[in-house]
């Protein structure tokens, strides 16, 4: 390894970018490709609706005219991290009646997977829905491995919820694992970088008790402290951050810390669980839906009701509350490979584009909350993409600027 940052064939390169590459020990710090991280390079803007659902995602049943109606919504943040585990519960209780075949009402992360988990199962499978997983919300998430991220307020889950999120989690993650390596690494591993002039501290979520307001008082959460937070019962699988010394750090910044984080490339992994569906013999109907009754007129007698957000108003479940997450999109830049954090800003580069979030980071797990607007916003991209610029400029520059 030559250097600390290093340039990709035909890419330019300021000349102090190759000095400090040079100037770096041979052995110690990762050669990295620079970002450009330019609003030249900002190709699309996506806004989703994380469907909070203050006692977790809904796994219940009911029967609608005579069918058999499973629950698989409202998993906040954690859609595609949890997809896998969730659709095992709700295919597990679809199974417990002995269909031969099932229908799923929606078509995304979690739809698609319910759909995958029963045909594998062996049913039969037709999805119903308004839009293909392209065109839904899943498909404008940031796409990272966050099963914890906004997925239940504690109180309202209870405290069963913990064990079942673990379960769920872990079933995800050995499920994720297996495709690793596939073509067009649909999952795929990177190296992630929290950068700081500070000491990194790992952020508490203590109540203050100056904030009286709470979701059982007001129907919103109002602090961090009312989020479950789960990610402490996974740290024996998931890899976790280790601080770097002067002379493994890349960016030269006073603090650094370094971590394998596991994402998702939404084309190629979209691409796997349809064509896989579709093998299996699975139908795709487009329809819409304006109430329960609705499933009544499907003919399978067993459905899994997957259509996120949507259930809000589909089903009436005012429980499931909105949190709105922006994402800007970067052309992809071959040979980076890794991603970057400095105070919730941060960019995460994959084969379809490198993702920039501007999140803030008093706000925490609040950020958003309560938020249904999808029209999106460009200057907190920008500002995320001048802020983080500043690492792929020389130390003795950086301070100059």
């Amino acid at each position: 390894m030559r250097g600390a940052l290093v340039a990709a064939a035909g890419m330019a390169v300021p000349g102090s970018l190759r000095a400090q590459a040079a100037a770096a020990p041979l052995m110690g710090r990762p050669a990295l490709v620079p970002m450009r991280l330019s609003p030249d390079q900002l190709i699309d803007l996506k806004c989703c609706i994380r469907p909070l659902r203050a006692a977790g995602p809904n796994l219940g049943t009911e029967m609608v005219r005579e069918k058999l109606v499973i629950h698989n919504y409202g998993h906040g943040g954690s859609g595609w991290s949890l997809s896998w585990g969730s659709a095992e519960v709700a295919v597990g209780k679809a199974l417990s009646v002995l269909p031969d075949r099932i229908a799923v009402v929606g078509c995304g992360i979690i739809g698609l997977t319910s759909a995958v988990v029963a045909q594998r199962a062996g049913l039969q499978v037709t999805i119903y829905a308004r839009d293909p997983i392209q065109r839904t919300r899943s498909f404008r998430a940031s796409g990272s491995f966050t099963p914890g991220s906004r997925i239940a307020l504690a109180g309202p889950a209870g405290a069963q919820f913990p064990d079942q999120w673990e379960q769920m989690a872990r079933f995800s993650w050995k499920m994720f694992r297996t495709m690793l390596g596939l073509p067009g690494d649909p999952v795929a591993f990177g190296e992630s970088y929290a950068l700081s002039d500070n000491p990194i501290e790992r952020r508490t979520s203590s109540a203050d008790p100056a904030i009286t307001a709470s979701y059982e008082t007001t129907g919103l959460p109002h602090q961090n402290a009312e989020f479950a937070h789960l990610d402490s019962r996974i740290r024996d699988i998931v890899p976790q951050s280790t601080p770097l010394a002067p002379e493994e750090n890349p960016f030269g910044t006073p603090y650094a810390q370094r971590s394998s984080q596991m994402y998702f490339n939404f084309p190629a992994y979209t691409h796997l669980l349809m064509s896989e569906f579709l093998a299996r013999g699975g139908r795709y109907e487009m329809r819409n839906f304006h109430s329960p009754a609705d499933f009544g007129d499907l003919p399978e007698r067993v459905i899994v009701h997957a259509t996120g957000f949507a259930a809000r108003d589909l089903w009436q479940d005012h429980t499931v509350i909105p949190v709105r997450g922006q994402t800007g999109w970067l052309v992809p830049q071959p040979g980076v490979t890794y991603s970057i954090r400095s105070n919730n800003m941060s960019a995460l580069s994959k084969a379809d584009g490198i993702v920039i979030m501007n999140n803030n980071p008093d706000m925490g797990d609040m950020l958003g909350v309560g938020d249904s607007m999808e029209l999106a916003n460009r200057a907190p991209v920008e500002e995320a993409m001048a802020s983080l610029s500043r690492f792929f400029i020389p130390p003795a520059e950086r301070s100059a600027t």
